[in-house]
């Protein structure tokens, strides 16, 4: 089943929809679903899809080589080209004079067997694509080497490209497409636990209870999500013991640099390098009080972390800890333990799905205002004189600002969470300023009528936010 990215596929077909040459270029992390957007994109046109392999070049060639042939004469048993270059030659030969795409996915692994691809590649482009009708994908998972070899300035291919694509995680109302007809809440806890990655969101189809999915895919040897981040880490890195650890760390409730790093035994230098490799996949974010990212500040003594990656913040949080019970097969024993600490979390997660919401609410212009930042406060208040957090803050320069306080529990919110998000807000010198709560099940009288009273008060339920 293929589910979302319409936004993509509608770029996609109206660059097809041309008759010049097109070079897209598809990235982002393992498991996002790249592969299968191109797959639906290409399903009912001429293409060539050469999947590169993480080994020498020779073997690749014959996997090249095999493709081309498979396309133009219905099999894959053809001699194998000289050289790259006589390939790519009968790849823009049979692209003249008719729409062909021509898909390269894992695109690193073939730089990394023969570092010259990327400069072949300029070379046939700029001496052979005016004359036909190729559409070049260039694919591949690994960020770094995408952004900086085939996107940055040094690339040959720099300035070639006609579009990029960085396929993200699903945000929750685009994985609730997996799940029509499931519980709402159910639905949360599923994106709680395996994020916006298509792949894991299909572990969790089905008709089987939560209960006996997460049983199956995390409290299960042969599971097939028991292993996955660790087994991801060791793919993507030379070094996975120490981002292990960090990331033990940091889900556990570590989140200052300093911190971090001492209880992983780890210099505060070398943590601050792991970091930002983790940063750059996509799996940690380091998080400044909105008012200063809103400034573009990246770094600042306030800064701290936390795992961004769902699947990776619930694994490091619960799993663990639950290991030697469940090689016991105590597997009912490690549910009990995960849904005793489980609303706790989900704290965090229903702050995401509120931001996200809003964010959409935002681009239909359902707000009082049009924001331009939001996320995260936390710093001095002066009037209270303590430290204080603000589940989501909503500026739009120095004038409007929309204060946001997120609770997932069962009993209704009432008119004191609202009176507490009010005193917050009162050393803040947002000339217009707007007030919202979101609740997992329902607000008291007292809250409802507070809010009516001020006017300037939106109070949302986690269903109406699912309608």
């Amino acid at each position: 089943m293929f589910v979302g990215r319409q936004r993509e596929l509608e770029g996609l077909e109206k660059q097809y929809a041309g008759t010049g040459f097109e070079f897209t270029v598809i990235y982002g992390r393992r498991r996002v679903g790249k592969t299968a957007l191109i797959i639906e994109f290409i399903k009912d046109k001429s293409a060539i899809f050469f999947t590169a392999r993480e080994t020498n070049l020779a073997e690749n060639m014959v996997l090249l080589s095999g493709s081309v042939q498979a396309s133009r004469y219905d099999t894959e048993k053809a001699p194998v080209y000289r050289s790259i270059e006589d390939a790519l030659d009968q790849v823009f030969s049979a692209a003249e004079g008719k729409r062909l795409i021509f898909v390269i996915d894992e695109y690193p692994y073939l730089a990394g067997a023969w570092r010259g691809i990327s400069s072949a590649l300029q070379e046939k482009i700029d001496r052979r694509s005016k004359k036909c009708g190729l559409f070049l994908i260039l694919c591949g998972s690994s960020l770094s080497f995408m952004e900086n070899q085939v996107l940055g300035y040094q690339s040959p291919l720099y300035g070639r490209r006609t579009a990029q694509y960085k396929i993200e995680p699903f945000d929750f109302f685009e994985a609730r497409e997996f799940f029509p007809g499931v519980n709402p809440q159910d639905t949360a806890a599923i994106y709680a636990m395996a994020g916006g990655i298509p792949l894991y969101l299909s572990c969790f189809t089905g008709r089987a209870s939560l209960k006996e999915k997460v049983i199956a895919n995390f409290l299960s040897p042969q599971g097939f999500l028991f292993e996955e981040p660790e087994n991801l880490l060791k793919q993507e890195l030379r070094d996975p013991a120490n981002y292990n650890a960090l990331i033990r760390e940091i889900a556990r409730g570590a989140t200052r640099i300093s911190e971090i790093a001492s209880k992983t035994g780890l210099e505060t230098g070398a943590a601050s390098h792991y970091l930002d490799t983790l940063i750059q996949l996509g799996i940690v974010e380091r998080e400044l009080p909105i008012t200063e990212a809103a400034q573009g500040k990246t770094r600042g003594r306030k800064s701290f972390y936390t795992v961004k990656d769902n699947l990776f913040r619930f694994w490091y949080r619960f799993i663990p800890g639950l290991i030697d019970i469940i090689h016991h097969h105590s597997t009912e024993k490690a549910w009990d333990f995960i849904e005793e600490g489980f609303s706790a979390y989900m704290g965090k997660v229903f702050e995401e799905i509120c931001l996200q919401y809003l964010w959409r609410e935002n681009g239909a212009a359902k707000l009082p205002f049009f924001f331009q930042h939001a996320g995260r406060w936390w710093g001095h208040d002066p009037v209270q004189k303590m430290e204080s957090e603000i589940d989501i803050l909503a500026i739009n320069g120095t004038t409007h600002a929309l204060f946001v306080e997120c609770k997932w529990r069962n009993e209704a919110t009432g008119r004191d969470v609202l009176e507490a998000l009010l005193r917050k807000a009162e050393h803040f010198r947002f000339e217009h300023k707007y007030y919202a709560l979101f609740s997992k099940s329902a607000f008291t009288a007292g809250c409802k009528k507070l809010a009516a009273e001020r006017g300037d008060v939106r109070l949302v339920v986690f269903r109406e936010m699912c309608q």
